[in-house]
């Protein structure tokens, strides 16, 4: 979800003057020629610690070390100067295909060369747990398997013979600083020192220095691989042979394959677009504490070459329910608890509601700043890092807490003791705040509204609490609760429903917003009421762009930030998900289908959609957007199997 706040840090005055070039540029579009990969040809790596993404090139062009909210140590992705890590053919950029390795997070890259024909496996390493994590301490009880803190990357020559390149230049702490590197005497191990990190490259390949980067060349024949790998981990410990490097490569498939193989995944034509999600919310979630990021990068734009760039490496609390959804559909039930006991750590504040979101270690404190020696993404600034939206009054984060709680506790059949407080503590706080104005589901910039969407989550609030006191046993809290659902359900129909019976943006507005369509998603009326469907349809047919759901028109609502934005592909999927509920099941179909072929290359999403284009926009790989993929095709998948009884 977009924030909506940006707290300035300082800039220098030529960082200034490259601002004014950019101002005064002419206007960009997502199609441009531009030496920005377009976002959704990027390969998304994870060890489930942090994450990186690929250039079609070969070039690891974000990683970000130890952890997912770390500063950036390979920064191309948003400024074509802050460091990358390229190992491929030379002279060759464009890759034959490129795919994940069945069932896992590892790419496969092919390339053909005049010479011959190579293959360059990437992962970021998981393996058999050697001893407590000091890199990147547990919260949660660790597992048996855990990352190497490694990435090790693997090439083989299939015909003929290739010339390998391997360039390294890391910039640390978001591109501002060089790399200090020193080879060891075998000159097969260098490292790369700079803001208070060291990072180690080993390979079988001879180093050179070359200022702030370090450079191999190699010829592989028929048969023959080379490898490489870079380490973080307290020791450096790493692969010493090609050998050492597969074994590794083979540990982490086997950890995927293995995380996949517990999943629940219907036989359906589906199934591989939600194996592919699955890996990418597994891929996203922070293994030391159970918490998902939103996104694996900051800053990447919702507008081309505009300022609507925001860091979503945290985690957001309405995420909660649809992860918990998600993970609960696909039986991975550790997984769901895990989640759920970070939700149970989590401190909230004075007056005991949760933050709408945290950072990945529980922290509460995103203050948000500008990294202003940063181009951007394509010229798309400011860079931001933190979320200025931290502490902003958001009033849907009680429902999502509280349906989050009612679906484990479903799950799990039982009330986690130490959960009862949490449920008590935002069912009173919803009962506070829900005739109050606030930014809505959106952070938006303007002035507090009296959002429906906000109404309505407040309603899912007291509506779980009062279910979650009824598993419970207290007779009270459920009556008490169940009242004052009832009351806000009665508010809302008076107040959020245009002449024509269609739920609005806000009160007092005839203003479509696609975030109502959790009224149908949430159960706020019945599958068969016609406002509901009234409701469907209208952002179905007025709040889309060729088919594509718009969060809202920017040019009815004051979200206080200029210039157009994509289509929203979470609000898509929700769209698939309220058309199945009241019962439009075909139209649910044919719009899942349109989604599905508008993923990436390797089947990912971003936040947006541009529909002129056909780019992806904003944050990528996108959480929410697969979280929401799972939970449309499970609708329509459900209403398909119970046809057939």
């Amino acid at each position: 979800m977009s924030a909506d706040k940006s707290h300035a840090g300082a800039s220098s005055g030529s960082a200034n003057a490259r601002g004014n070039e950019r101002q005064a540029a002419a206007p960009q579009s997502a199609a441009m020629p531009s030496p920005f990969p377009p976002i959704a040809d990027y390969a998304f790596l994870s060890d489930c610690h942090t994450g990186a993404l690929v250039a079609p090139d070969g070039s690891i062009d974000w990683l970000c070390v130890p952890r997912f909210d770390a500063p950036s140590v390979f920064g191309t992705l948003l400024d074509r100067q802050a460091g990358s890590f390229r190992m491929g053919p030379f002279g060759i950029n464009t890759p034959s295909a490129r795919i994940y390795e069945p069932g896992t997070n590892t790419l496969l890259t092919t390339w053909k060369t005049p010479s011959g024909w190579a293959i360059v496996r990437d992962a970021l390493t998981l393996g058999p747990r050697r001893g407590v994590d000091r890199v990147t301490p547990h919260t949660r009880p660790p597992t048996d398997e855990d990352a190497d803190h490694l990435l090790v990357r693997l090439a083989m020559c299939l015909d003929g013979e290739v010339e390998i390149e391997l360039t390294c230049e890391p910039v640390f702490d978001y591109g501002r600083v060089p790399a200090q590197w020193s080879v060891d005497d075998d000159g097969q191990t260098a490292d790369a020192s700079g803001a208070d990190l060291t990072i180690r490259l080993h390979t079988d390949m001879a180093l050179g220095i070359e200022g702030d980067r370090v450079r191999a060349r190699h010829t592989l024949k028929q048969g023959e691989q080379l490898y490489c790998s870079l380490s973080w981990e307290d020791a450096f410990a790493g692969p010493d042979s090609v050998d050492e490097a597969n074994d590794r490569l083979a540990a982490t498939s086997r950890f995927w394959r293995s995380w996949l193989g517990r999943a629940r995944i219907p036989d359906h034509r589906w199934r591989d677009p939600i194996q592919r999600s699955a890996l990418a919310i597994k891929g996203l979630t922070y293994m030391p504490t159970g918490a998902t990021v939103a996104a694996l990068t900051t800053s990447l734009p919702e507008t081309p070459g505009g300022e609507r760039n925001w860091d979503y490496r945290y985690t957001w609390l309405r995420d909660s329910t649809f992860t918990l959804q998600a993970l609960h559909y696909l039986n991975l039930d550790w997984e769901a608890e895990e989640f759920m006991q970070f939700v149970a750590d989590l401190e909230p504040n004075e007056d005991g509601a949760l933050q709408i979101m945290y950072g990945i270690d529980g922290r509460r404190d995103l203050t948000e700043s500008t990294r202003g020696e940063m181009t951007g993404y394509a010229g798309a600034s400011p860079v931001r890092v933190g979320n200025g939206a931290f502490d902003q009054r958001q009033n849907d984060v009680f429902g999502a807490a509280l349906d989050s709680i009612l679906l484990h506790t479903r799950r799990s059949e039982r009330l986690p003791r130490r959960l009862w407080p949490l449920v008590q503590s935002q069912a009173e706080c919803a009962t506070k705040v829900w005739r109050d104005p606030d930014q809505g589901i959106w952070e938006a910039r303007g002035k507090p509204q009296h959002y429906v969407s906000s109404k309505l989550m407040c309603w899912v609030a007291l509506d779980r609490a009062a279910k979650l006191a009824e598993i419970r046993g207290d007779g009270a809290a459920q009556e008490k609760w169940a009242a004052v659902a009832d009351e806000i359900r009665k508010d809302i129909l008076a107040n959020g429903v245009d002449g024509r019976g269609v739920l609005c943006q806000h009160y007092g507005s005839d203003a479509l917003d696609a975030s109502t369509l959790l009224a149908a998603i949430f159960g706020f009326l019945p599958d068969n009421d016609a406002q509901l469907k009234a409701s469907v349809l209208a952002i179905a047919e007025e709040l889309t762009e060729d088919g594509y759901v718009l969060r809202y028109k920017t040019d009815e609502t004051d979200d206080g930030l200029s210039g157009k934005e994509g289509t929203f592909l979470i609000c898509s999927f929700w769209l698939v998900s309220a058309l199945a509920v009241v019962g439009e099941l075909q139209m649910a179909r044919d719009l899942m289908e349109r989604l599905l072929r508008v993923a990436s290359p390797l089947g990912l999403y971003a936040e947006e959609y541009d529909v002129e284009t056909g780019r992806h926009l904003g944050n990528f790989p996108q959480a929410f957007s697969h979280l929401a993929l799972m939970e449309a095709a499970g609708r329509i998948m459900l209403a398909d199997l119970t046809a057939e009884l």
